[in-house]
């Protein structure tokens, strides 16, 4: 058996002592105190929140080399990416140890939760080019945003303000891929605009895993000269990919699926003395088919398009009592599919928060509740409260303990095959969540480390009575998940040449009771052990390195070392990019027996007009 990376660690640890020691001075500026996180109702700078919260900037994102959001959150202790394939084109997130249908990701605050099933979450990802900022809340979730945020939730911020121009790249490497992009820009007094087409495509690594992708993304802020600006957003994702041993067992080699996610909305904020009115509106829809042999698709075969229309309004107001935050969304949800049939919901969720500040801003409590209602769940309420001490300018003590939810998916209702039945009966799953956490942020360093406790109840199984039975979508299981995670990020100057190192660790453990079940399918396989390391350098103005390491180790398989490893070369309005996947040639799988790609190189040219 392999066993945690010890040694990576200490090195590190001793590496970032000594340089602390002989370095000429640490850099001098530090964002994080001044990002305000707008993924929350009330807007609260980075260190003023209750939660545990992790920020990638867009700069970060730029010089990792990550082609796509899913190599980038890789690199974040405590989120469990599980990819089948390359280039994150089938991918499930996890947080802290929860279900794929339990992580809720949002764009410039807008829910993408899928009524199909959580394997389409990531298929909703911008292109890192058009990113500003990526917002990770860990911990309880639902008072704040509701449905699906069960264990977290991911805010991916577009840019809003840019100078006119654009790029186009060019990638290329190992397993074919071919990669190729266009971005332009452009900005006035009155406005802005922001544009992006790429297509990604590759032979694959074995057999049947090519793969086909096209991303459009479009922005525009009007009338930003006015008094009532608008934001409009589009984007569409489409994918094709050979899912060889994505689904169903190993042995099924020649299964095949195509994907398509798109997204319209039109939002603003306005700003009237205490008063701040967020309002929005958006059309989200997805589409799935998928065959199970690829040649044939008259042997088994799925059609799914799901639609959700919604509107939503948040303000927030100061007082002397504080700053309340009241939210009001309604949407409605449908789905048509040959296998899950056709159905619709409509639901409308109340959120409301009071944040009381007390002792000259040094103790905050900020209540809150978020209240569903379901045409076809019934009403349901969700409480919660964050506690912060702010100790002094640097060192935060914060806590908080909510009840968190996720109603059932339309798969685990309806979905039917030759073995399995979905229930129509199915009840949300519940969890009551507590988390205690202490943070230090200053300009030179940024740390944190939290103690999480999450007893989940009503957990969605599927179970049979006996061997020949079918399985049958049950809420049978309880689970308690506990677990500690730290992370430290450490910016600083070799002479005059800027540096960054980042460590994080989080260790989890599950506790699963048992069922009066005869079979079961429920599987724990979270992260026990989540190392992750990445370091930035420059060695010269032109010429950047980035380094990422993870050590990964599940319950039921060995622990694997992934070390991803990028370096660019910037000239006048060129810049070239080599990077290195999985540097240490590691066999591993994340999911589903399904192996992942040795080692690999990928090279890239950007041109900037």
């Amino acid at each position: 058996m392999k066993t945690i990376p010890i040694q990576w660690l200490a090195f590190f640890l001793f590496f970032l002592v000594r340089l602390e020691a002989q370095l000429d001075s640490l850099v001098n500026k530090q964002f994080l105190k001044e990002v305000v996180v707008s993924s929350s109702r009330i807007d609260l700078d980075f260190s003023e929140n209750s939660r545990t919260l992790h920020l990638i900037s867009s700069q970060e994102l730029k010089s990792s080399g990550a082609l796509t959001v899913v190599t980038a959150l890789q690199q974040i202790a405590g989120i469990d990416i599980r990819q089948r394939g390359i280039a994150g084109t089938q991918a499930d997130l996890y947080i802290r140890g929860g279900g794929f249908d339990q992580t809720l990701l949002l764009l410039d605050g807008i829910k993408l939760d899928d009524a199909q099933t959580g394997h389409h979450t990531l298929n909703f990802l911008p292109p890192i080019e058009v990113i500003e900022r990526i917002e990770i809340v860990k911990g309880p979730a639902a008072r704040v945003f509701g449905q699906n945020a069960f264990t977290g939730a991911i805010n991916i911020v577009t840019k809003k303000q840019f100078s006119t121009g654009g790029s186009a790249q060019i990638r290329g490497g190992s397993y074919g891929q071919i990669h190729g992009e266009l971005n332009y820009r452009t900005t006035s007094e009155k406005g802005n605009f922001l544009a992006h087409f790429s297509r990604n495509s590759a032979d694959g690594y074995r057999f049947n895993s090519d793969l086909n992708n096209n991303t459009v993304f479009l922005k525009a802020g009007l009338f930003t000269d006015k008094k009532l600006p608008l934001d409009l957003l589009g984007s569409f994702n489409g994918r094709k990919f050979g899912a060889n041993g994505f689904y169903a067992s190993p042995e099924a080699k020649d299964q095949y699926e195509e994907t398509e996610a798109s997204l319209l909305a039109i939002q603003t904020k306005v700003q009237k003395g205490n008063w701040v009115f967020k309002p929005k509106v958006y059309w989200r829809r997805g589409q799935d088919h998928y065959l199970f042999i690829r040649a044939n698709p008259e042997v088994y075969e799925n059609w799914h398009i799901t639609h959700k229309v919604g509107s939503a309004l948040d303000v927030s107001v100061a007082s002397k009592l504080g700053t309340t935050g009241v939210g009001f969304d309604f949407s409605r949800v449908s789905i048509s599919s040959n296998n899950l049939g056709i159905h619709s919901r409509q639901l409308a969720t109340f959120f409301l928060e009071q944040r009381f500040a007390f002792w000259d801003q040094k103790l905050d409590i900020t209540p809150g509740v978020a209240v569903n209602i379901y045409s076809d769940f019934g009403n349901f309420a969700y409480p919660g409260v964050d506690i912060g001490f702010q100790v002094n300018s640097e060192w935060r003590l914060y806590g908080n303990v909510g009840y968190t939810y996720r109603i059932p998916t339309y798969t685990d209702l309806y979905y039917s095959d030759r073995t399995t039945v979905g229930n129509s009966n199915l009840k949300p799953e519940e969890a009551l969540s507590k988390e205690l956490g202490l943070r230090f942020t200053s300009n030179s360093l940024t740390f944190y480390a939290a103690y999480f406790d999450r007893n989940s109840e009503n957990l969605i199984d599927y179970v049979k009575a006996t061997e020949d039975s079918l399985w049958e979508a049950t809420n049978i299981r309880s689970i308690n998940t506990k677990g500690f995670e730290t992370e430290i990020n450490y910016p600083f100057l070799i002479g005059k040449t800027p540096q960054s190192l980042k460590l994080g660790y989080t260790y989890l453990t599950d506790n699963l009771k048992e069922t009066e079940a005869n079979f079961s399918r429920y599987s724990i396989n979270s992260l026990k052990h989540h190392f992750t390391s990445s370091y930035r350098t420059q060695f010269t103005d032109k010429l950047h390195w980035f380094t990422a390491f993870k050590y990964a180790k599940r319950p039921s398989m060995d622990g694997y070392r992934i070390l991803d490893a990028t370096l660019q070369w910037s000239l006048n309005a060129f810049q070239v990019t080599a990077s290195v996947h999985n540097l240490l040639n590691e066999e591993y799988n994340e999911t589903n027996l399904v192996p992942m790609p040795g080692r690999n190189v990928l090279f890239s040219l950007q041109y900037q007009f």
